[in-house]
């Protein structure tokens, strides 16, 4: 992965796999249950705010150019911190990849193969990726490059296939529960941001290192629109979303969709299409998490840590008893996951890093 560098394009992709993958499962649905007719507000407000975080992470790495977090950490405290804030990454893509994993096969499941092990769900994604791995990462980079965008463009057509079963007034009262619950409650919905992780990495992996205030920006940018397209679409349509148990809301979505009599069930289309985009954030994650071990033990080659990556993935996945461990996971732990450790911890270590640079400048 070291010697594939990623192109400011391939970069942005890189960043909109996550959002592409949890929007795919129930975050819009989880915001709409908080956020009620105030959805739309509160995205606004927290991109604006995703938009200036993200900034803000940018002008952190400034001091440190080709540089990731892990060189920063070592910086800032040597070897043995240098692994502590490894090992924590590579746990949180791991572990957050595998439950969503779960979670994905677990509607595949219910929808088409209800008498099927889950288990042989959870392998066909794994075995796909351990595959693909294998390949240089400028494969996963260019599959990634043409699949994601066409999710985007499903999300869009989706918006307006439907747009002639849309009410508007949905959206009203615009501060749904009150100000409180749409500004302060709401901030939580930060996590929804959840790609600002890659930018901790992608410093030495950019083929343009100068373009990464063009790449932060233009992904929090397009992370933005995409959500609020998508919760538009599911606002505007279901009212009873704030208390169904529906199975991928965007997939129900999808169901409604129909032109004729010869283009019905167009449903199945978009979950193959979410299915290839969610094998390549799979592939990306687990390349990632191998690329820091590899920094981590000084290792020459990611390849002997292929599989049991993979293996790794799949017992996570499996940690959870039944859907509905897997659901309270991925609506109450991932997103105070992804507010601690990518944008607390995360962050705090690019300050105190700078701090420390600005104290030897000062010395010298």
């Amino acid at each position: 992965m070291s010697k594939s560098k990623i192109g400011t394009v391939e970069a942005i992709m890189l960043f909109l796999t996550i959002i592409v993958v949890h929007t795919i499962l129930s975050l819009p649905k989880n915001i709409l249950t908080s956020m009620k007719s105030a959805s739309l507000l509160n995205l606004i407000y927290v991109s604006i705010i995703a938009i200036i975080i993200a900034y803000i992470i940018f002008r952190l790495f400034k001091k440190f150019p080709g540089l990731d977090i892990i060189d920063i950490s070592e910086i800032l405290g040597g070897k043995i911190f240098k692994n502590i804030v490894g090992i924590i990454f590579i746990t949180y893509f791991l572990l957050t990849s595998s439950l969503l994993l779960r979670n994905f096969s677990e509607s595949i499941k219910i929808v088409y193969y209800p008498m099927t092990n889950i288990i042989f769900i959870l392998a066909f994604f794994v075995i796909a990726v351990c595959m693909a791995n294998r390949l240089d990462f400028s494969a996963t980079l260019k599959s990634n490059l043409i699949i994601v965008p066409i999710v985007l463009v499903s999300i869009v057509f989706l918006f307006f296939a439907n747009a002639k079963q849309f009410t508007p007034e949905r959206m009203f009262p615009i501060l749904g529960e009150g100000v409180f619950n749409t500004f302060v409650i709401g901030l939580s919905n930060i996590a929804s941001f959840a790609g600002i992780a890659f930018l901790y990495f992608l410093p030495p992996l950019l083929k343009e290192p100068e373009k990464l205030k063009k790449i932060t920006l233009i992904s929090v940018g397009i992370t933005a629109l995409y959500l609020i397209l998508s919760v538009s679409t599911l606002l505007f349509m279901f009212s009873f979303f704030i208390t169904t148990n529906e199975i991928s809301p965007l997939y129900n979505a999808a169901r409604y969709i129909e032109f004729g009599t010869f283009f019905q069930r167009l449903e199945s289309v978009f979950l193959l299409i979410w299915m290839l985009a969610f094998a390549c954030y799979l592939s990306i994650v687990s390349k990632f998490s191998m690329n820091i071990f590899k920094k981590l033990t000084n290792l020459e080659t990611n390849t002997p840590l292929i599989d049991i990556f993979g293996l790794l993935i799949i017992g996570l996945s499996l940690f959870p008893k039944d859907y509905a461990v897997s659901q309270t996971f991925e609506t109450k732990i991932y997103p105070s996951l992804v507010i601690g450790i990518v944008f607390i911890f995360g962050i705090g270590i690019l300050i105190l890093a700078n701090l420390r640079k600005r104290k030897e400048l000062k010395h010298e």
